[in-house]
């Protein structure tokens, strides 16, 4: 199925998706990397708050390159999940309704993506153009002393993705090769 959402993102929204569900996303999403997520946590851990509004937000784990004159961004390929796998519970369980990314995830996240009602969507490696053409407009809102990994407020359009996990537990990077060594 083919899914077209707009943040703020609800769990209601988020509650008909399937792992291997194809999603194109509108709206305001965040970018976070690795030292932007332990900047958050410190914050957290202060009692100060988050640089954007965690709930119902989508994150997208993603160092984009500088963008060429009359560009909004550079390529934008995402980053590999599992180096925010520590942090992302605990930004889940504040509200947080989708991680993008690519590659798996460990098992609390995957726990904690579905206790809370929330996705984890992929971006497809590799093409950073591809994904860098959803983006309508950015601006840096936190750490911009972190360079490609400060945080950016992105305006997209139909950001192309697809469901790995749903909140349900399903899991594209289980079922799918499942299914198709069953098809052999």
């Amino acid at each position: 199925m083919e899914y077209k959402l707009t943040t703020p993102l609800t769990k209601e929204a988020l509650a008909p998706l399937q792992a291997g569900d194809t999603v194109l996303l509108s709206g305001v999403v965040y970018t976070a990397r690795d030292a932007a997520h332990k900047r958050m946590m410190e914050l957290l851990d202060a009692g100060a708050p988050l640089p954007f509004p965690v709930e119902g937000a989508a994150v997208y784990y993603v160092g984009p390159t500088p963008e060429r004159p009359g560009q909004v961004i550079g390529a934008a390929g995402p980053t590999t999940s599992g180096r925010m796998d520590a942090y992302a519970p605990r930004l889940l369980d504040l509200g947080l309704a989708a991680m993008i990314g690519k590659g798996g995830r460990n098992q609390a996240v995957q726990d904690s993506v579905v206790k809370n009602g929330a996705v984890y969507l992929a971006a497809l490696g590799g093409a950073g153009a591809l994904m860098a053409g959803s983006v309508e407009s950015l601006d840096i809102i936190a750490w911009e002393d972190l360079g490609c990994e400060a945080v950016r407020r992105l305006e997209v359009q139909d950001m192309p993705l697809t469901v790995i996990l749903d909140s349900h537990g399903g899991n594209l990077y289980a079922s799918g090769p499942a299914a198709y060594l069953a098809s052999l």
